[in-house]
């Protein structure tokens, strides 16, 4: 792995392991240029071009917030809801589904509750 040997051998290893860890824990949809796996090939099997090569052309552009999935909310209202994959019902009628399956959920709870008391 220390091709050139001394810093600059340390240096290359430590951007490689960064590429391999960088490739394996980013998003599918966000990588560039290339499908993911091939990404994680060109890195492991070619460390130094194919770090180099991973930062440069693969690596999401920016380092802001990742962009919002198809079920994820667009803008929060609360701050508790600024967490990036949070599910938000794309159909109002299933999110009335839903409550309604909550609301009857509780009420089975509270009724099991004063029957055990």
């Amino acid at each position: 792995m220390l091709y050139f040997g001394g810093l600059f051998g340390v240096v290359m290893l430590c951007v490689t392991i960064f590429a391999v860890v960088d490739v394996v824990t980013t998003d599918e949809g966000s990588v560039r240029n290339l499908p993911k796996l091939w990404w994680l090939l060109l890195v492991l099997f070619f460390p130094v071009v194919g770090s180099i090569a991973w930062l440069v052309a693969g690596r999401p552009v920016g380092t802001g917030r990742a962009r919002t999935g198809a079920f994820e909310r667009g803008a929060a209202t609360y701050p508790e809801y600024d967490r990036p994959g949070r599910f938000a019902a794309a159909n109002a009628d299933d999110d009335q589904e839903f409550l309604r399956r909550c609301r009857e959920r509780a009420e089975e709870q509270r009724r099991k509750g004063r029957e055990n008391q």
